[in-house]
């Protein structure tokens, strides 16, 4: 039996027309068999900071799970946001890795044969290419985004196994859409990718967001907007230059 590994992949300004420059494709993963423990482990950071809804048979005067997630960053909540880094970084059976396009408008389609949807197959692939090992079975979960987030997967899992040559499916078990508020690492990856898009963006207007960058910068001893060594595994970041791979990986 080969191990399984389970990615848990998010997205950060992805679409064509979306009017931002940048990028960034991420995806958190780990053995399959510590999954249980991880999320019973984020779970208990939310209840030790009451983030966790009291259950009663009002649904009225029930409050929504609370989905840990890059947008919700905010001053009366970042000891929370700092206790989840701090869970990341020592934990040694989780890992993260995120691609980042740094400038979209400067990509020419048409010159390379492309379109915006092969650019995002290819990047895709390249993130995860890395993560993927040959001698083990991978779990790929991708947050729903859009309405044509069935067709990106079933497009996505094609790729991945055509490269690997994996016919009998036996590197890639599975590529499967999930709703982040039910996944607690999907949630892990927004948050991380969310910050390395951030940086990358150049925004600085959030003073709770600018706090956990530098909490992140601290715990994994980078500046996020330069590509780690391709060994690095706890928080690898590759940032992607089109005058370097002409569109081709």
């Amino acid at each position: 039996m080969r191990e399984v590994i389970n990615i848990y992949c998010d997205e950060s300004c992805h679409l064509e027309n979306d009017k931002e420059k940048v990028m960034a494709l991420g995806a958190i993963y780990c053995q399959e068999s510590k999954k249980k423990e991880i999320f019973e482990r984020l779970f208990e950071l939310k209840k030790k900071h009451n983030l966790i809804p009291k259950i009663n048979n009002n649904p009225k005067t029930n409050r929504p799970y609370y989905e840990l997630k890059w947008s919700k960053v905010s001053l009366a909540k970042i000891d929370y946001f700092k206790d989840v880094i701090d869970y990341f970084f020592t934990d040694d059976d989780l890992n993260y890795r995120v691609l980042v396009v740094p400038d979209k408008s400067k990509l020419d389609y048409k010159q390379f044969n492309h379109t915006h949807d092969t650019f995002y197959y290819k990047m895709y692939f390249s993130m995860l290419k890395v993560i993927l090992n040959p001698d083990k079975a991978h779990h790929i979960y991708i947050d729903i985004k859009d309405t044509r987030s069935r067709e990106k997967v079933h497009k996505l899992e094609q790729v991945l196994r055509n490269d690997k040559y994996d016919y009998a499916k036996e590197i890639i078990k599975k590529v499967q859409q999930v709703r982040s508020h039910e996944v607690e690492l999907i949630q892990l990856a927004d948050l991380l990718t969310g910050a390395v898009s951030y940086v990358n963006r150049g925004l600085t207007n959030s003073k709770a967001k600018n706090i956990l960058i530098e909490h992140i910068r601290h715990r994994s001893k980078y500046t996020l907007t330069k590509s780690t060594l391709i060994r690095e595994q706890k928080f690898n970041v590759f940032l992607w230059e089109s005058s370097k791979y002409g569109h081709t990986l």
